[in-house]
């Protein structure tokens, strides 16, 4: 079995030939300037502060009266952990501190550093009615729902 071919084209999109489909350089041009802020642009997002962060497991479910999320944290504590609630959006960030140890590491799969969680939940809510408890590694965040947001039974009347 042999190994697939890889035909490269040599350098920029300005340096092919567009003759065959009838682009000119105008053409040509505009699709290397979409490259380049693309580039720009993807470039722009990989330097974010969050960049490095990772996410911890979480489940958001939603009651009648709130949405719930349960983020599993062992070993962090409360003070290493913030929760910032902005129109619809909720956002949980903190750090997980490596452990002071003696001798010299040999293996490990434990997640250190940053982490961020994020939700966008799909009503308005009280930001000012947030709850949140850290109780055996897992963070409880009850974020109440406007009143407007909650469900409201209607009564069928008897024809």
């Amino acid at each position: 079995m042999g190994l697939p071919v890889v035909h490269r084209r040599p350098g920029r999109l300005l340096e092919r030939p567009f003759s065959s489909l009838g682009w000119g350089e105008p053409t040509a041009a505009e699709f290397d300037d979409l490259f380049e802020r693309m580039n720009r642009f993807l470039g722009a997002v990989g330097t974010e502060p969050s960049a490095g962060a990772w996410s911890p497991l979480a489940d958001l479910h939603e009651t009648d009266n709130a949405y719930v999320v349960e983020a599993e944290l062992p070993g962090i504590e409360r003070q290493d952990i913030d929760i910032e609630i902005s129109d619809r959006e909720l956002c949980i960030t903190g750090e997980y501190k490596e452990c002071e140890r003696e001798g010299a590491l040999r293996h490990s799969t434990r997640r250190t550093g940053h982490f961020e969680y994020r939700a966008l939940l799909p009503t308005d809510l009280k930001a000012e009615k947030v709850t949140a408890t850290l109780a055996d590694g897992v963070l409880t965040v009850t974020v109440p729902k406007a009143q407007a947001a909650k469900p409201h039974h209607v009564e069928i009347a008897q024809a």
